[in-house]
């Protein structure tokens, strides 16, 4: 095992590690990340193919285990009805994402004081709030500031999307039943933006988008990190964050894109490999001084595991067409019904995000709704349907509990026979009720819409994209592996910075959170070096300087 030296080690080149990696970059800081993926080719992606449809369906899946790509690594979903899905690249989950781009609210970070259930976060949102605004301006968000239901914003820096037949039907249903909504923010690209092209509105922004209209991290964040210095290791797989006598993190041991096992050192080491991965990694390294996991002493890692179960209803407009065209997850949001009620007989809420039309062999095989029936009719009813269906996605707010969890598993391996991680999740009665009161909100909202062929689903399979909670803030050690600064309890020197720090899960996409929680981080990692140590040709003045260019 060979060894190099770095000041800064960020494992993980998605949403977090990239935001990361450019913020301490720019501070002047020697910073290297190590991914597993490689860079995908914004030049080529499956769209670009007549059979995007179903490489979507296989080798460019969700879930890495339909994908089967070398760098991936299994995932044992036996044990949940949520399959979790993810992406192992330069950009991380962001390469599959349909960009919707909301904020907590100020409630999702008191559930235990407001309501008396989940926990309290040792952070709110006015402390993440200039770093949403820092992280809009790089991703390029488009959208509408003034939401009634939100805090104030500022200025989106683009327009929003338009909303298609379908957004402004429901838009209008919504304002009859006055039921509060607003215009989604979505990190698409409205108008050309520092050289990504506007939006086509051609849909499947899942599978990428050559005209890098929707953002990613890897044609965001990355190029201004490396920009800044930041250097980036691809095919790099880590198995173990490395300890010394007194337990702190040393660096981390990983294989090259060679299988060679290496080592690189490191002064701070920083987690961002997803809810899923970065407890497979605090589990795997194991020492004297963790000898249940590295940041393990509260046993929490792996623990209180949230996703976004997610119903759906979608329904029929005869009298619509095109309904196809856009971003297929972007259009409006209602969070009429987000916070706990009441007259509810469940505890938080939901929020209703609409979904345009399917692309046209997902529609045949039954998506958002059933099969089209095969034989004599087929085609008949495909013409009569396709295009003219939309759906409500009931995205509701998963609880912690500590019976929801990730662990090794003993038998599945990657291929570099490390092992995998495990899923051991249920949906709680007061999600399902949730669910249930989603349900009848979508189906009243397509009613007053006019819409016809009303139909539910209970739980949609592959909503585990949202992996979060696996490796807790607070500030109690004993109940929580990260402080409120992303530091961990047991360890000084490891920060984690993804979704597996959150205390609870929202209702809604958490994707600006985790990268707002990764900016602020860096800078608690700045301001500490700063206290003790003036890094290397770094001024305050070269710092606001470099901060003005890439965000104005």
């Amino acid at each position: 095992m060979t060894s190099s030296s770095d000041e800064i080690l960020i494992i993980g080149a998605g949403a977090s590690g990239a935001a990361c990696a450019w913020r301490l970059a720019s501070a002047g800081f020697r910073v290297t990340c190590l991914e597993q993926g490689h860079w995908r080719d914004h030049t080529d992606t499956p769209t670009t193919r007549d059979d995007w449809e179903l490489t979507r369906n296989f080798n460019d899946h969700w879930s890495p285990n339909v994908r089967g790509l070398p760098e991936d690594y299994p995932v044992n979903e036996d044990d949940t009805p949520i399959q979790p899905v993810m992406f192992n690249g330069v950009g991380g989950s962001t390469i599959k994402w349909g960009a919707q781009f909301p904020r907590f609210r100020p409630s999702d970070f008191r559930t235990r004081s407001l309501d008396g259930v989940g926990d309290d976060w040792p952070i709110d949102y006015f402390d993440l709030e200039p770093y949403y605004n820092i992280n809009d301006r790089i991703m390029g968000v488009s959208g509408l500031a003034g939401d009634p239901a939100n805090p104030p914003r500022s200025p989106r820096p683009l327009p929003p999307l338009p909303l298609g037949p379908g957004g402004e039907r429901m838009a209008r249903a919504f304002d009859r039943l006055g039921w509060n909504w607003w215009v989604s923010d979505v990190a698409i690209t409205s108008r050309t933006y520092r050289g990504r092209g506007a939006c086509n509105h051609c849909g499947p922004c899942d599978m990428g988008c050559p005209r890098l209209a929707r953002a990613s991290a890897d044609i965001t964040y990355w190029p201004v990190a490396l920009a800044a210095g930041a250097r980036l290791v691809t095919g790099a797989r880590v198995f173990e964050i490395t300890t010394d006598a007194k337990g702190r993190a040393t660096g981390a041991a990983y294989y090259d894109e060679n299988g060679a096992a290496r080592h690189i050192a490191a002064g701070t080491v920083i987690l961002a490999a997803n809810g899923a991965g970065t407890a497979r990694l605090l589990l795997l390294s194991k020492s004297k001084r963790h000898p249940d996991g590295l940041a393990n002493r509260s046993g929490l890692v792996g623990k209180r595991l949230m996703h976004h179960p997610t119903g759906m209803v979608s329904a029929v407009f005869s009298d619509m067409e095109r309904n196809f065209e856009g971003a297929f997850a972007c259009t409006l949001l209602c969070q009429n019904f987000y916070e706990t009620r009441s007259e509810h007989d469940f505890k938080r809420g939901y929020q209703m995000q609409l979904v345009r039309s399917e692309a046209p062999l997902t529609f045949a095989l039954g998506g958002h709704q059933p099969r089209l029936p095969w034989g004599e009719g087929h085609h008949g009813a495909f013409l009569e349907r396709f295009g003219r269906t939309a759906s409500l996605t009931v995205t509701t707010e998963d609880l912690p509990e500590e019976s929801n969890f990730i662990d090794l598993d003993p038998d599945l391996k990657d291929s570099h026979g490390i092992p995998a991680p495990r899923f051991h999740y249920r949906i709680s009665d007061n999600t399902r009720r949730m669910i249930e009161h989603g349900i009848a909100s979508a189906t009243r909202a397509f009613e007053e819409a006019g819409a016809t062929d009303i139909k539910a689903q209970r739980l949609l399979r592959y909503t585990g994209f949202h992996l979060l909670g696996t490796a807790r803030m607070g500030e109690d050690p004993d109940r929580s592996v990260v402080d409120g600064d992303c530091r961990a309890h047991d360890c000084d020197n490891l920060f984690i910075i993804d979704g597996s720090v959150f205390v609870t899960a929202a209702a809604l996409n958490p994707t600006p959170t985790i990268q707002a929680i990764a900016l602020r981080t860096a800078d608690r990692i700045i301001a500490q070096r700063r206290s003790q140590e003036t890094p290397a040709g770094l001024t305050t003045k070269g710092w606001q300087k470099t901060m003005a260019e890439v965000t104005q």
